[in-house]
């Protein structure tokens, strides 16, 4: 009795798993790729466009080109930045910022969503194709725009995904929006890509192995 009373115990927990497991997928938008917002102190915001670029000049000059910067240049570099300091700067603690801001500008490109992480959700997008089988991309990038990835910059890295469909889909519509579904994974993957202005290296934090693929509609 108590082992017909075990099987019909698991019988009812997978008629009640059933309707869960085939549940449609969760529609979601490239926002909700974003990780949370992690606030951070950014001083270059508050500067003027001008302090922006003698910036600039001033790193390119002392930091960049440093060993190769002849007379003149340095008597511009000096004159910029007296003229920073002049105006209540501190140019080498601006240096010193530039790297930790470039640093959580990083983090906010690449990190995914850990929310997201092994839902059943359904995307839109534009497909790129990486890999083609009989005129059928089985492996391809997702991207938010119609021509991301064709000219740089490339979208940030969790605003991308890559997408493996064994089944493969016709690449007779890349101009046109699709649908995907599947479980949403974080994978940190790099893919060299050959751009019409050149070629570079493709960051993606996504990953999916699509159960479906769709012309939006």
């Amino acid at each position: 009795m108590k082992t017909i009373a075990h099987f019909l115990k698991i019988l009812f927990a997978l008629a009640i798993a059933g309707p869960l497991l085939a549940a449609d997928p969760r529609n979601i938008n490239w926002q909700d790729l974003l990780p949370e917002e992690r606030p951070y102190h950014d001083p270059f915001a508050t500067l003027e466009y001008s302090q922006v670029n003698a910036l600039a000049m001033l790193y390119r000059i002392e930091v960049l080109h440093a060993d190769t910067a002849d007379h003149e240049k340095r008597a511009e570099a000096f004159q910029i930045r007296e003229d920073l300091v002049s105006q209540g700067l501190d140019p080498d603690w601006l240096f010193e910022q530039r790297e930790i801001v470039m640093n959580q500008r990083l983090i906010a490109a690449r990190e995914p969503n850990l929310d997201l992480l092994g839902e059943n959700v359904r995307l839109p997008g534009y497909l790129l194709p990486l890999d083609i089988v009989d005129q059928k991309a089985v492996e391809f990038l997702l991207v938010p725009t119609v021509g991301a990835c064709i000219h740089t910059p490339p979208p940030p890295a969790n605003q991308m995904v890559y997408v493996r469909y064994e089944q493969g889909f016709e690449i007779d519509e890349l101009y046109k929006p699709v649908w995907i579904s599947g479980e949403m994974r974080a994978l940190s993957r790099s893919q060299s890509l050959n751009y019409v202005d050149g070629q570079a290296n493709i960051e993606t934090s996504y990953a999916m192995d699509a159960l479906s693929v769709e012309i939006y509609d």
